[in-house]
């Protein structure tokens, strides 16, 4: 026979019981050799049929279905007849629920033989799995035994046994030991029996126990008197079936409810913060953020998983909170591993698969779960999938939506829920959050403090966002940390972090119209430039930096060996940690991305502090990393103040990275908390007063209208945006005449009107800087051009001003306005030096620009500019994949491109002797 491992005699056998330890116990005796001629197991339940039965059909085995072998005390002459006919050599019982009649077992001429999942003579009886642990054993086993007229009394023919550790449950040592060596235990005893070497060792009685069966609700009681370390043995030999049951009253509940406990272990923190509960029979539990806890009489605690309460299973964390459903959006592809997944509960269960259909009211039984289990993980390739998820989801709906969950790399219980803002905006219903983003779960502050945020178009308010407090950003961190540490984004590999990462981006997508739509309404944005850019180009970097998640690596590095040995050098770029992140309101949504999509991409774990005048955006983008499949405590987000929120996040111990986006002033005081918290990697985009040259060589119509562009675009929010123009004298005063022409015909109105090219300054505060602004610069001499008026409407909208004749010492020359404010300077005729000198007269260096024809003096230019970025001949054209980042006061570190994932990881050199 193809697969034989042996070259014994072949027995003739007769399987007798059923499961899937029965089929693998079918599958083991032929590949070694033996005959089966005859498969004899229970009848099927409904229309769900045994998998010893399926087995037996597939392979043309005689197979018979018996429900009963005996009736008053005496077998079935007909049953008999039948089993006979078989002629097998010898019965093995792999596992068997039936009681089996004498005269068959004795029938063979080699007799029957049994498999015992425990140490015989100890746990003789259909429990003895959990036997062995509620009774603190440290060593587990199984027997072979020779099958006589007594209860598991026969001969032992040989035993295996395990240590049995402190956190085993029925499950694990199931899976772990019992049933993998057990399969094994069972082919080498028929092969001892055809060899004629098996054992037949009388059982002793000394130390024999016979257990009760475990299916009354009193033997599932805790005995309270009983020490920690025995309550917690007999929690998890009740672990996963029946379970162990205690009354418990929930926090506002008059009455106690019968709850069962599942996944304990021994409780060795000190220190925790909870929520008490009245547990019968002994002192409160509490409720606490890894389970609940609960005290033997020795006072040693013991925590607990799992629970199930009104014949719901869910985490003990979760045990007071309402259940909530998950919704997910699913992929095409995730929608056909659903179906395959129905498959297989069809093909277990043998009945059509509803959403509601419950696998255990199907007549599912503990090896089912196995079955499913192992079939879905070798399905989808999962790594990790528990019998405990079976439990935890046990109708369809639940299941398979939890394991497309877990596929993407999260661990998601249950949809985010919020408080929601709804309204209507651009022929749109919009729906988006106002509180707290923290560890998955939307939350409002601890001190129920709000922030305003405005519309600037109108200057109503659009509602108020929950303002986190240093408690608030100290569980967000947290949060972060245990899920960099321990939770389910630090087990998956890179590429399903890229995979989260597109989907993401695919569900950012799917929203792009509403994100521009609140884009607008919360920042001032003109629509169709916050659909392209502010959002547009966060979409972009999701994608580009999903691409790069399985592409960061290390390198060999070749050094001197320690003779005669050799050596091995070699780097690896691991992920800091928990990052902190501070984003400016000019582009809300677009500066999360470009920082925390690195950031994600190289496996970190992030709490980031949205500007305090529009978090809108952040807010719905925490809803859809949801959806996304994102696990909770990777993002987080904690809208409030920068001196408080801000500060809290830059001084905190654990946050490892802060990447922030602002002032110089601000980056300052960032940086020295930085350095005086824990010494924190620090990346700084601040402020600029980036030069713009135009040449007289240049393609005029070109250089104004991008000229404009370079000042006005975003309604001059522009963290690059030309803060000086240097026009060189022979087309300086053409050059005015036309950008003042142009600029009068600027659109300026509502943001969402498709006409509209100029939008509201983002605050109240911010139009009134620039007001201050545009008076000094008349004050100090400067011409005004046009403009630089409020307009007379509700919003805080400016005209868009331009001033000429700026001479270098005036204010406007050299402090940034980030508005719509054109500064014009002159130089002199072929003075390259001259304007270069002038252009880098100045503490910023984010970006430059030039506009020439002459390939020369654009290269020079470009060499000679002190600024981390520079246009020739366009202005504005920033790409994802283009690193972003200046010089000087204007900060270090990069945005975009593979450069930005250097300021999220480390490198850490490995030297291995050989």
């Amino acid at each position: 026979m193809q697969g034989t491992v042996t070259s014994h005699t072949p027995l003739r056998i007769a399987i007798i019981g059923q499961s899937a330890f029965a089929v693998d116990v079918f599958h083991r005796l032929r590949q070694h050799g033996h005959i089966v001629v005859g498969v004899f197991t229970i009848p099927d339940k409904g229309k769900r049929e045994d998998p010893l039965a399926k087995v037996a059909q597939e392979n043309d085995v005689p197979l018979f279905k018996i429900k009963a072998w005996r009736k008053a005390g005496k077998p079935l002459p007909e049953v008999l007849d039948t089993y006979k006919n078989v002629n097998a050599d010898l019965n093995v019982l792999p596992y068997c629920s039936q009681f089996i009649p004498m005269e068959v077992i004795n029938y063979p001429r080699m007799k029957t033989i049994c498999y015992h999942p425990s140490l015989l003579p100890r746990h003789r009886g259909a429990s003895s799995i959990n036997w062995t642990l509620i009774c603190g054993d440290k060593k587990a086993g199984l027997t072979i035994f020779w099958a006589d007229d007594g209860l598991d009394t026969g001969p032992i023919l040989l035993q295996e046994e395990c240590e049995v550790l402190e956190d085993d449950t029925v499950d694990t040592l199931y899976k772990r030991f019992l049933y993998p060596v057990g399969v094994t235990a069972v082919a080498r005893a028929v092969d001892l029996v055809a060899d004629g070497n098996a054992p037949h060792e009388p059982q002793t009685e000394k130390g024999a126990t016979y257990d009760p069966m475990l299916n009354k609700p009193e033997l599932q009681k805790i005995d309270w008197t009983k020490t920690g370390l025995e309550i917690h043995n007999f929690i998890r030999g009740m672990d996963s079936v029946p379970g162990a049951t205690c009354q418990i009253k929930l926090p506002g509940e008059e009455n106690y409810q019968e709850v069962f406990l599942f996944g304990s272990s021994l409780w060795r923190k000190s220190k925790f913060e909870g929520t008490e509960i009245e547990i019968a029979g002994t002192n409160p539990g509490v409720i606490h953020e890894d389970g609940l806890s609960v005290t033997g009489s020795d006072g040693v605690m013991v925590n607990i998983k799992r629970v199930k309460i009104g014949g719901r299973m869910k985490p003990a964390a979760l045990l007071n909170q309402v259940s909530k459903q998950v919704t997910v959006e699913l992929t095409q592809e995730e929608k056909n591993q659903i179906e395959s997944i129905r498959d297989i509960w069809e093909s277990i269960l043998n009945t059509e698969i509803e959403e509601d259909t419950d696998f255990f009211a199907s007549g599912a039984g503990s090896m089912d779960v196995v079955r499913l289990v192992e079939e879905v993980k070798d399905l989808l390739k999962l790594e990790e999938l528990e019998n405990e998820d079976v439990f935890m989801a046990p109708t369809f709906a639940e299941f398979s939506l939890n394991v497309v969950v877990k596929s993407r790399g999260g661990d998601h219980k249950a949809e985010v829920e919020y408080r929601a803002i709804e309204t209507e905006a651009n022929g749109m219903k919009l729906k988006f959050p106002c509180q707290l983003f923290i560890n998955g779960e939307f939350v409002d502050a601890e001190n129920g403090k709000t922030i305003p945020t405005v519309n600037p178009t109108n200057e109503e308010v659009i509602c108020h966002v929950q303002c986190a407090s240093p408690k608030d950003v100290n569980k967000a961190v947290s949060a972060a940390k245990k899920a960099f540490e321990s939770g389910e984004w630090s087990k998956i590999s890179a590429r399903e972090r890229g995979q989260l990462l597109y989907r993401l981006a695919d569900l950012m997508h799917q929203h792009r119209e509403e994100l521009a739509t609140i884009e607008s309404l919360d920042s001032g944005a003109v629509y169709t430039l916050a659909l392209k850019t502010h959002v547009g180009m966060s979409i972009e970097t999701w994608r580009y930096f999903a691409g790069w998640a399985d592409k960061i690596q290390g390198s060999t590095i070749p050094v001197s060996h320690a003779r005669p040995n050799k050596n091995l050098s070699f780097t690896k770029k691991e992920p800091i940690g928990v990052c902190g992140l501070i984003t400016p309101w000019n582009y809300p949504l677009m500066m999360l991305s470009w920082k925390m999509a690195a950031c994600l991409a190289a496996g970190n774990t992030v709490i980031i502090k949205p500007a305090q005048v529009c978090p809108l955006t952040a807010l719905k983008f925490a809803e859809l990393s949801v959806k996304a499949g994102i696990p909770p405590g990777v993002i987080n987000v904690v809208p409030g103040t920068g001196s408080v929120t801000g500060q809290a996040i830059a001084s905190h111990p654990h946050v490892r990275k802060l990447g922030f986006t602002g002032s110089t002033e601000i980056g300052q005081v960032i940086m020295k908390t930085c350095a005086e918290s824990n010494l924190k990697k620090v990346s700084l985009e601040l402020g600029g007063k980036s030069p713009l040259v135009i040449f007289s060589d240049c393609d005029l119509d070109k250089a104004v209208r991008l000229g404009m562009q370079s000042v006005f675009f975003n309604k001059g929010e522009n963290c690059i945006a030309a803060g000086r123009l240097f026009v060189e004298e022979n087309i300086h005063d053409e050059f005015v005449r036309r950008v003042v022409q142009e600029t009068k015909k600027i659109t300026i109105g509502d943001p969402l009107n498709r006409s509209t090219s100029h939008g509201p300054q983002n605050h109240l505060a911010h139009l009134k800087k620039l007001l201050e602004y545009v008076a000094i610069g008349v004050k100090e001499g400067a011409k005004l051009e046009y403009g630089g008026q409020r307009l007379n409407r509700p919003g805080y909208f400016l005209q868009p001003t331009i001033f000429s004749h700026v001479e270098d010492d005036m204010f406007i020359a050299k402090e940034e306005s980030f508005g719509p404010i054109m500064v014009i300077s002159k130089f002199n005729n072929g003075d390259i030096d001259g304007v270069l000198q002038r252009a880098n007269a100045t503490e910023y260096g984010l970006a430059s620009g030039i506009f020439t024809r002459d390939l020369s003096k654009a290269l020079r230019f470009a060499e000679k500019v002190e600024a981390g970025t520079v246009f020739v001949n366009t202005y504005n054209k920033t790409d994802v994949a283009a690193p972003f980042g200046g010089f000087k006061q204007s900060g270090f570190g990069k945005d975009l491109g593979q450069d930005a994932l250097n300021e999220y990881l480390k490198t850490k050199c490995v030297t291995i002797e050989y």
